[in-house]
């Protein structure tokens, strides 16, 4: 990790977004006490907790694997942080139905955890969680093991749940559908660095650089290594020429005669019937995924990927134009964001 800092607002859904490997988890594990930082301090309602034990804290964590004891009922792992506490009966019976019922298995109390599938688990997991009522949710990766739909569903659970219990959340994903779709704020790491902090709509359409543009995004953002002419009008990739000026009112004078990067995401490059566009590319695949179709297109320059309408007729083999609103192209130099 390096310089990494941050806050969280009361009631916030923050992601920590970024691939394996990036640090997610050890800001987790920072937070709820587990690791120790080697400088800086972790601070929660304005207080240092550095010197506080992880039950200390008042944070619950929710761990990728379930980790529920297999031979105790649902009632039995949801009660058990209280009971460790020596809470009375009357407050772990109604705190456990109350979890149970917010989270629709307080039919299921009696079972054991090899009796339930995925998704029954994932909420025993929460529920854990919630009969504690702390001050902080850690989630880590939770929903990783289930599969795409239960996925899907259990992220609008999430959302709902969050919203009845406006709860501070801190989660950890390497799934940008899961960030954008919950996250009040996106936090994204790189290799230990934080890269960019925002909205969801900001991390996905004014990427602060190319590892962020690269990385959220499906499909990946499409790139052109060029060079503006001393004009500050033509953009240079390898053969290709790219005149600015049919796309911007005032040409880019001051980055005249400097390496640039250009970046299209999928949805904002849009192939053409009659070939006229300020790109070209020939059909090698395309993709129909139902309620998308993406075209993979060979350039002299690039592999690039557009999103395709349905009304258009796509021949493997053909040559088709391409086109792109002005204010749907983003700017790199040095891998940053510039605003032309």
């Amino acid at each position: 990790m390096n310089n990494v800092s941050f806050e969280v607002a009361e009631g916030e859904f923050c992601i920590l977004l970024g691939p394996s490997g990036c640090g997610k988890s050890t800001v987790l594990r920072l937070i709820a006490g587990l690791e120790q930082p080697t400088s800086g301090s972790i601070v929660i309602d304005g207080k240092p907790v550095d010197h506080l034990a992880p039950r200390d804290r008042d944070i619950a964590f929710v761990f990728q694997s379930y980790a529920l004891y297999p031979h105790m009922t649902v009632f039995e792992n949801l009660a058990f942080s209280l009971r460790l506490r020596r809470a009375a009966a009357a407050e772990i019976e109604s705190k456990v139905r109350d979890a149970a019922q917010l989270l629709e298995i307080d039919t299921l109390l009696g079972r054991r955890p090899q009796e339930l599938s995925g998704g029954q688990r994932q909420r025993v997991a929460l529920g854990r969680a919630i009969v504690r009522q702390p001050k902080i949710f850690l989630f880590d990766e939770p929903l990783s093991n289930l599969d795409a739909a239960l996925r899907a569903t259990m992220r609008v659970e999430l959302t709902r749940l969050h919203r009845r219990l406006h709860a501070t959340i801190v989660y950890v994903t390497h799934d940008q559908a899961e960030a954008l779709t919950l996250g009040d704020k996106v936090i994204v790491l790189h290799q230990g660095v934080i890269q960019q902090i925002g909205s969801p709509s900001e991390i996905y359409h004014k990427p602060a650089n190319i590892s962020v543009a690269r990385f959220v995004g499906s499909p990946q953002m499409n790139f052109l290594e060029g060079r503006l002419d001393d004009d500050g009008v033509v953009f240079h990739s390898g053969e290709l020429r790219l005149n600015l000026s049919a796309l911007f009112k005032r040409p880019l004078s001051r980055l005249a005669g400097q390496a640039l990067t250009l970046g299209i995401r999928a949805e904002d490059l849009q192939p053409t019937e009659d070939q006229k566009g300020w790109l070209h590319g020939e059909v090698e695949l395309v993709e129909d995924l139902g309620s998308d179709r993406f075209v993979h297109l060979k350039c002299d320059h690039s592999d690039l990927v557009a999103r395709a309408g349905r009304e258009l007729a796509l021949v493997r083999g053909e040559t088709v134009g391409l086109t792109a609103m002005p204010n749907q192209i983003h700017f790199f130099q040095g891998g940053r964001r510039i605003d032309p």
